[in-house]
């Protein structure tokens, strides 16, 4: 029979007191922290067994096979030079057809998938079937059938594959990954070591990591995932998908409870497109941009570090709807954005050609533009123009910055009609070497405003002043690529 007990940690006067609040901790009763209300915590389930038999039949074993070229004389016998068989064997490898030519062998890979439609239509890693010449996909029950690729998305890592099949395929389907909170019990499923199939169960152990990619959102989990497991799935204790088993983390190769799911939010979108387009069309806004930390946010007027800050608008989408360098987006289609990862998965995940609003700080207000996005595939980058200036030398926030001439431009590699202050030297005592300027950084504005000569940034930095601003903001290019850096000017 189970029993609830309350423990008031206010009432603990004595250490066999704490040590029997810990015990009821340990135990798993429900425990109240100063204001005596009962905690509820959900158990453990009694067992996975059923999970297990719910969502087996769906889940598949995938066998790759791949031809590589072998180097001309691998796996030859070495026959030492000047040998009296030297000869022998030269001319034997070129009656053959081996001499100089490369022989072909047969690679393999395991990995695992699942279904998501009865007609056959199965989701795994693309780097499961990345280069194969064919593919096998096994069933739970045994029977093998051969896939064909639909399409694949490296940048999220996601394959899908389709099967032909007599029979209508047991299946399954994407849960919302954005409802499961840390803690919450899930299960993966898949090929472990090429084990066959192999269930392993823990829980979320954090949200919304990322690992190398622009648009990664994995899920973190303490299920036990190996080699193998890559492109199984993670079901909650609906029997719904919420994440892809892609990645591991481990000094030698093998599980230590760090596993990582590529969350369904994103992968759902990318199987729709695939199966849909046979590739990926990504939403594109047409922006360069970086994060607000706590003195970008003071040099700009911002309330709090949030949002994204735009460095550079080559033509494109956000060009068109009048978006400007310096302007800080603070929501994109109606949601927050509070960082670049998270605007970049937003626009990512919206269709190409929907007309958005996205709100703007600028000048010290907010502003909404429409913005119809592009498509990122097809995006060309084309860098943003520059402007004109006059030759004057001048040290100042410790750095010394001269405007730039013909012969600048040639050793920095810029076009001829760059403009603004070359950075020449940086005091390394100075805030500005700290923060990272070099020379040969190129300072196009201060203030948000283009500076075209000494006295155009000392103008700025005196506006700082005046407005009670501990710090200026400067956009600083470096081999073309822009970034915002705020400097003291206290």
């Amino acid at each position: 029979m189970k029993k609830e007990i309350t423990v008031r940690f206010s009432d603990i006067s004595q250490p066999s007191q704490v040590r029997a609040a810990i015990v009821a901790l340990g135990l798993g009763f429900a425990v109240a922290l100063g204001q005596g209300q009962p905690v509820e915590a959900r158990g453990a389930p009694d067992s996975f067994a059923d999970l297990a038999e719910q969502v087996s039949d769906a889940v598949v074993n995938i066998t790759t096979r791949t031809t590589v070229a072998a180097a001309s004389g691998e796996n030859m016998p070495i026959i030492p030079e000047g040998s009296p068989f030297e000869d022998f064997f030269r001319d034997f490898m070129d009656r053959n057809g081996q001499g100089d030519q490369q022989r072909q062998r047969r690679g393999s890979a395991l990995g695992s998938g699942f279904v998501v439609s009865e007609d056959g239509y199965i989701v795994t890693n693309n780097h499961v079937i990345e280069s194969a010449d064919e593919i096998m996909i096994e069933f739970f029950g045994g029977a093998e059938l051969p896939a064909e690729v639909i399409g694949t998305d490296p940048k999220t890592d996601i394959a899908l594959l389709k099967v032909e099949s007599d029979t209508p395929l047991p299946f399954v389907t994407f849960g919302d990954s954005e409802a499961a909170r840390v803690g919450d019990w899930v299960m993966a499923m898949g090929n472990p070591l090429g084990q066959g199939f192999s269930v392993s169960a823990g829980i979320v152990s954090a949200r919304g990591r990322a690992l190398s990619g622009s648009y990664d959102d994995y899920i973190q989990t303490d299920a036990a995932i190996n080699r193998g497991n890559s492109g199984g799935p993670l079901f909650n204790m609906d029997g719904q998908v919420i994440g892809v088993n892609t990645a591991i983390l481990s000094p030698n190769g093998g599980s230590i409870g760090i596993g990582f799911a590529m969350s369904s939010s994103v992968v759902k979108n990318v199987v729709d497109q695939l199966k849909q387009f046979g590739e990926t069309r990504r939403g594109w806004l047409g922006v360069r941009i970086q994060n607000v930390t706590e003195e970008l946010a003071d040099a700009l007027g911002l309330e709090a570090a949030a949002g994204a800050l735009v460095t550079d608008v080559p033509e494109g989408p956000a060009l068109d709807a009048g978006m400007k360098s310096g302007d800080v987006i603070l929501s994109f289609d109606g949601a927050d954005v509070s960082d670049t990862r998270e605007l970049v998965r937003k626009v990512g995940n919206t269709s190409v050609g929907k007309a958005v609003r996205v709100t703007v700080f600028r000048d010290g207000k907010t502003e909404t533009l429409m913005v119809t996005l592009g498509r990122r595939e097809t995006a060309e980058t084309v860098p943003a123009a520059a402007i004109a200036n006059e030759p004057i030398e001048d040290t100042v926030l410790g750095m010394d910055v001269t405007v730039l001439n013909d012969e600048l431009r040639s050793q920095l590699g810029l076009e001829e009609d760059s403009t603004g202050l070359v950075v020449t030297e940086v005091d390394e005592d100075s805030d500005a070497f700290e923060k990272g300027l070099r020379s040969g950084d190129v300072i196009a504005e201060a203030g948000q405003e283009k500076v075209g000569s000494v006295t155009e940034l000392q103008d700025r930095i005196a506006d700082a002043r005046d407005a009670g601003r501990k710090s200026l903001l400067l956009l600083v290019r470096r081999g073309g690529d822009p970034r915002f850096v705020a400097l003291s000017v206290e």
